[in-house]
Order: structure tokens, then C-alpha cells, then sequence
């Protein structure tokens, strides 16, 4: 085995968490900072309890309030096909209407 090409190990690292609990366990680090850990994690607790540091769930209910009801593929053609027809038929017939409209 080759020699000095394994990382420094510490086996009294100090870990952290943001609820306030302080543990040691073996690392690569001397020390650790956590969010979540198994006092405050609801699956280990069997409390629910709400964790969103960064808005994850406010972000996705806005991108959900914003996204559209599905259109199939041929409702999207039939929408062009019928704006197409109106911006056709609003369009002068004659020289003489386009002659007027600009005056």
C-alpha cells in the first residue's frame, strides 16, 4: 500500500447539529456541522415537524400556481390554425380599404 495518500483521520471528530445536539464520531474532519440529525429528524423522533431552510416547499407551490392546465398537441394547432384565420380576416380586402385605414 502506498504510503501518505490516505486522508488524516480523527476518530473524536465533533459533530454538530442545528438543534443544538453535540456528538463524536470518526471522520476525515475535525469537525462536522449538520442541519439534521438523529434527535430532531422526524423519522427517528416520530414527530412530524415541518424542516424548509431554504423555501423549497414555498418555491414549488409558486411554480405550481403558475404552470398552465396540459394542451395536447393538436389543441395547440387548432389555436394557431383559428389565430391565423382572425389575423387574416382582419386584414384589409382592398386597396381602397388599406388606403383608408391609414388616413
Amino acid at each position: 500500500m502506498k504510503a501518505s495518500i490516505h486522508p488524516k483521520w480523527f476518530p473524536e471528530a465533533k459533530v454538530t447539529c442545528a438543534c443544538g445536539n453535540v456528538f463524536t464520531t470518526g471522520a476525515t474532519t475535525p469537525e462536522i456541522r449538520v442541519e439534521v440529525c438523529y434527535d430532531c429528524h422526524p423519522f427517528y423522533t416520530g414527530q412530524m415537524k415541518f424542516l424548509d431552510a431554504a423555501g423549497r416547499v414555498d418555491a414549488f407551490k409558486a411554480k405550481m400556481a403558475k404552470a398552465t392546465k396540459y394542451v395536447s398537441k393538436s389543441e395547440k394547432r387548432q389555436a394557431k390554425k383559428d389565430k391565423k384565420l382572425q389575423e387574416e380576416a382582419s386584414r384589409p380586402e382592398s386597396l381602397a380599404e388599406l388606403r383608408s385605414n391609414n388616413n
